[in-house]
């Protein structure tokens, strides 16, 4: 049985592993050395709690709460579907979203349906009938290339959903106009011909049915494994033996900012508790235009209807800080992805006895089903392919 400790993991002192990360990706790689090696894992986090950004505590009022930010699990991967499955039952549930715009709720990611409700028929009439003989009803086609588009009418409907939807929300999530970030953050908004509301295509849409910290709570429940908060690696390390070490958390922080910060965004959480509910017809709404917050989350909505009172919290973007906030989101520009690769190019000199793994630690974004498919795939290639009786 895992042991959850506050600072502390007497009375063992020694341990094969040494995970820095109670998240997704520590507690995947905590569980597979567990259970399938046989091997012994102390998890340590410097948070008071297991689970990272998915923690999602239930409120005095019974609302289960996504602590730090909407978190819907999605995935197209069979093998992860089955692994997280068991350590969970699921609850069906269908993202959608909407973006407030000149005081319309309007679809995203944008589709036939968003030209509609920003048009009115008359004039999104035509214009879906060109999108659909030109690119085919069901296609996901790049903002970019629709506002590069021979056809002056489609490229100006790109400019139109561009200046409305998008270009405001991303100087606010990011702190920098698009021009500046990576190309790549651009190619990926799409525009979708088709009448589908749903925010995600995957075949497996839920929610964890007792939630995400219960999920993993269990992936962590173990008898070789011990889990220390309010933990911190550096305080700690020096005075524990073992092995291996995986590592989640930021990479420039591992190696002591020796080629300065990386930067991150991070999130600020204003909660709002309100009498009676709904506040707003779905769990997200996004603001690209107006409030410095990019959207309000209503947590009730994860669980089903709304009634009695209500949580709504808004999220406001800022620059990550060191102990002042958390890193969410590795900045996508050239200049970041170039002082990554230093930090990368040090990582043979801690080969093979540290792992790192996660999206801090590998300085890229991933989805929830990526940072366990990442984990599983840490595993089996090079957990499972490492000495232990050589480090």
């Amino acid at each position: 049985m895992s042991s959850y400790r506050a600072g502390s993991f007497a009375p063992r002192r020694s341990f094969d592993w040494l995970v820095v990360g109670a998240g997704l990706t520590g507690a995947t790689l905590a569980e597979r050395i567990a259970s399938q090696l046989g091997q012994t894992v102390l998890v340590v986090d410097r948070r008071s709690h297991i689970a990272g950004n998915t923690y999602d505590p239930v409120d005095e009022n019974g609302i289960r709460v996504h602590r730090y930010g909407a978190h819907i699990f999605h995935t197209s991967s069979e093998s992860v579907w089955r692994y997280l499955s068991q350590f969970t039952d699921w609850r069906a549930y269908e993202h959608q979203v909407v973006a407030r715009v000149s005081g319309r709720l309007v679809p995203l990611p944008c589709n036939l349906n968003t030209l509609d409700a920003l048009l009115g028929d008359k004039d999104a009439g035509p214009l879906a009938r060109a999108l659909t003989d030109e690119f085919g009803f069901g296609a996901r086609v790049p903002i970019l290339r629709l506002i590069e588009h021979q056809d002056r009418a489609l490229a100006e409907l790109g400019s139109l959903l561009y200046d409305s939807v998008f270009v405001n929300y991303t100087i606010k999530q990011w702190g920098r106009r698009p021009e500046d970030l990576d190309p790549a953050v651009t190619a990926r908004v799409p525009v979708v011909i088709s009448r589908d509301n749903r925010y995600f295509r995957d075949p497996h849409q839920a929610l964890p049915a007792d939630g995400y910290t219960a999920m993993v709570s269990r992936m962590l429940d173990h008898d070789r494994i011990t889990v220390a908060l309010s933990s911190d690696f550096d305080a700690i390390g020096a005075s524990l033996r073992y092995k291996r070490l995986v590592f989640t958390g930021p990479i420039d922080d591992y190696f002591k900012a020796v080629y300065g910060p990386l930067p991150y965004r991070s999130l600020r959480f204003e909660d709002t508790e309100l009498p009676l509910g709904p506040y707003q017809p779905m769990a997200v709404v996004n603001y690209p235009n107006e409030h410095a917050f990019t959207r309000i989350i209503e947590h009730a909505h994860f669980g089903g209807p709304v009634t009695g009172s209500t949580l709504i919290t808004r999220e406001y973007p800022e620059e990550y800080r060191p102990s002042r906030n958390e890193p969410y989101y590795p900045v996508p520009m050239e200049d970041s992805r170039l002082l990554y690769r230093r930090y990368a190019a040090l990582l043979a000199e801690v080969a093979p006895a540290t792992v790192f793994a996660g999206r801090l630690a590998r300085y890229r974004y991933l989805d929830m089903d990526q940072a366990v498919n990442h984990a599983l795939q840490i595993f089996k290639r090079t957990v499972c392919a490492g000495d232990l009786a050589g480090v």
